[in-house]
């Protein structure tokens, strides 16, 4: 079990920068005592624990509307969402699958949020963070060509 000994948290920082810095030190957290072995859904309770007993807001299971020119395609779940901010998506696979931050990406995307963490509660602790700059707009907002 690996953990940072020390990481730099700068004094000036977007809210969501601490925000996932706050979720990065429960994931150790959570995996310092649950190790490796259980299903992605046991994590997922103990992560939601932790951010809860923390006061954030956490909402799992998170329903997306996914949009394609203009017509609805189908719903998508998000992991969980923290204090509205961060999206959380969570693997507990022996190996990480190499589309997981693709997945993110497109998740964080639909549901026009900027940020989010992949966790992964394999052998050795994982995490890699996710940015969408641009959030794709719904039809409605889309500018014509």
């Amino acid at each position: 079990m690996r953990r940072p000994e020390h990481i730099d948290v700068p004094h000036r920082q977007p809210i969501d920068d601490v925000l996932t810095f706050s979720i990065i030190g429960a994931f150790f957290e959570v995996y310092n005592a649950l190790g490796f072995g259980f299903l992605e859904r046991i994590y997922v309770q103990a992560l939601n624990i932790d951010r809860t007993l923390r006061a954030h807001r956490v909402a799992r299971e998170v329903p997306v509307l996914v949009h394609y020119k203009g017509f609805d395609l189908t719903g998508q779940r998000l992991d969980m969402v923290v204090d509205e901010t961060v999206v959380i998506e969570t693997k507990a696979a022996y190996k990480l699958d190499r589309g997981g931050t693709g997945q993110l990406y497109n998740y964080l995307c639909a549901a026009k949020l900027q940020t989010g963490l992949l966790l992964h509660f394999g052998p050795e602790p994982q995490f890699f963070r996710v940015e969408c700059r641009h959030p794709r707009r719904a039809a409605s907002e889309s500018t014509a060509l």
